[in-house]
């Protein structure tokens, strides 16, 4: 990831500079497969979603500070020197993680799950049920993100606020992800993963609805909090339930299809919910998500209710 960031730094043009783009993207994809597992790994199955709850903070705090600091550096030095500056601390980062980590014992190949199989848990869901949890969460992340995207636009245009405070708004709704994982985690260690994804995917489908009919005032501001919530509870929780339902030799692959699903998914109803915005209007889009999200929501319910794995 560092090399190509240095690489789009000094990109001679604009399509060698995609390329990169694409490239890095192409590395980055192979993290959260990799380093959910070895999170999980780590410590005790007790505590595994506060784990993987604490893990997402990271991924949370970049939406507020990398933006800053590449905007910071950019002023100074410009975009390309943006770019290699804030590779040259990666390249150090790798280095240093991947001699602690091998220490360790993680970064030697990994060898087959049947060598050891008394030290692998049995998995407890079937594969119906495995399907149904994986689905709600991806659809739980894909249809809250996909309103998010939206989030300044609809400020400006339907609540007539500023470009700044449009932005404050898509900033406060990922403010959750830096508290509500962690919290999200440390409850589904405590009642299960299947109860907490339950609820908070029957909440996500009104609160997008209700945003449809906020105004400026607090009710906004409350609906983007509790939507950013359900978005980040989720994630960590779906994590934990694949890594603890899974065979450990196809437990990587699963999670990548995850993130996959649910990184990816929201290229194709985003443009969706643009095209309702622009034919009908915002409130009627945010309205046709939020009940498809609550009818998705009851019907997986009908699927895993009872169960508290």
């Amino acid at each position: 990831m560092a090399l190509f960031t240095m690489l789009m730094g000094l990109s001679p043009t604009y399509l060698v500079m995609i390329v990169f783009v694409v490239l890095l993207g192409m590395m980055g994809g192979g993290y959260h497969p990799a380093a959910s597992p070895v999170i999980s790994a780590s410590v005790s199955r007790e505590n595994q979603g506060r784990a993987l709850g604490l893990h997402q903070i990271g991924g949370s705090a970049s939406f507020f500070l990398t933006p800053l600091i590449a905007v910071a550096i950019a002023r100074v030095l410009g975009w390309r020197g943006s770019l290699i500056s804030m590779a040259i601390p990666v390249f150090i980062i790798g280095i240093v993680l991947f001699i602690i980590l091998g220490k360790l014992g993680y970064a030697h190949k990994a060898t087959k799950a049947a060598a050891s199989p008394q030290a692998e848990p049995r998995p407890t869901s079937s594969l119906r049920r495995l399907v149904t949890f994986i689905t709600l969460g991806v659809l739980l992340q894909v249809l809250v993100i996909s309103v998010a995207s939206y989030i300044p636009l609809f400020a400006v245009d339907s609540l007539q606020t500023s470009v700044e405070t449009g932005a404050l708004l898509l900033s406060f709704f990922h403010f959750a992800g830096l508290w509500a994982g962690p919290a999200g985690g440390y409850l589904s260690d405590r009642i299960g993963t299947v109860p907490v994804m339950l609820a908070v995917s029957l909440i996500a489908g009104p609160a997008l609805y209700l945003l449809s009919l906020g105004s400026l005032s607090w009710s906004v501001w409350l609906v983007l909090l509790i939507s950013g919530m359900c978005m980040y509870i989720g994630m960590p929780v779906t994590e934990a339930y694949i890594i603890t339902h899974t065979p450990q030799h196809r437990r990587s692959t699963i999670l990548g299809v995850y993130y996959f699903a649910s990184r990816g998914g929201s290229g194709l109803t985003i443009p969706l919910l643009g095209y309702l915005a622009d034919r009908y209007s915002f409130a009627t889009g945010f309205t046709i998500v939020g009940m498809a999200l609550l009818g998705i929501a009851l019907v997986c319910t009908a699927l895993l209710w009872g169960s508290r794995d």
